[in-house]
């Protein structure tokens, strides 16, 4: 494979600006560029939560949602490219239902805690949630992102899931939030 990165120390970013891959330079606080950035941040999360646990189909899954989401936030750097695609959330939407399948009926609302390895799920989620809230407002002037906004949906369900998968798998009870205490 040929060199892809040779110079990783560019500078062009040193006044506040960077460039999409077709060479539009936007401000770093551009919502384009800060959806990136929260998809990106959000990769690094399943990564955490992948070096720490994940087994069988979730750890798989989970594999998979990151290059999915290596090639949402490359779509996201050339303006008007599809974003995802309907196969990629129905997969989603497959995972979800075998993973949550074994999980007892949910009764009550849960905590993130109980363990680190739920915790990161648990932050994982929340910036999937994060990154959900900034595709929607892409999405209204961005059509083509239909299908990434709905498979960021899916994917924050799928994190939930994992919290509880992976509170199973420790052996540690889930910490459910006490109404009125």
């Amino acid at each position: 494979m040929p060199d892809r990165l040779n110079k990783i120390v560019t500078r062009g970013g040193d006044k506040g600006e960077t460039s999409l891959a077709d060479g539009t330079r936007l401000a770093k606080d551009d919502p384009r560029i800060a959806l990136i950035g929260d998809v990106d941040e959000l990769n690094s999360w399943l990564g955490v939560v992948i070096a720490n646990g994940a087994e069988g189909v979730l750890k798989e899954t989970l594999a998979g949602s990151q290059h999915d989401l290596f090639d949402l936030g490359g779509a996201l750097s050339f303006p008007g490219s599809p974003m995802l695609s309907e196969d990629h959330v129905k997969r989603l939407d497959g995972a979800a239902e075998e993973l949550n399948a074994a999980l007892p009926p949910l009764k009550e609302f849960i905590l993130p805690g109980g363990a680190k390895e739920i915790s990161f799920c648990h932050v994982a989620r929340t910036v999937c949630r994060r990154a959900e809230r900034a595709m929607a407002a892409f999405h209204r002037t961005a059509p083509e992102a239909a299908h990434a906004l709905q498979y960021l949906n899916r994917l924050s369900d799928i994190l939930f899931i994992a919290a509880r998968i992976e509170a199973r798998r420790l052996g540690v009870g889930e910490v459910y939030w006490r109404k009125q205490r």
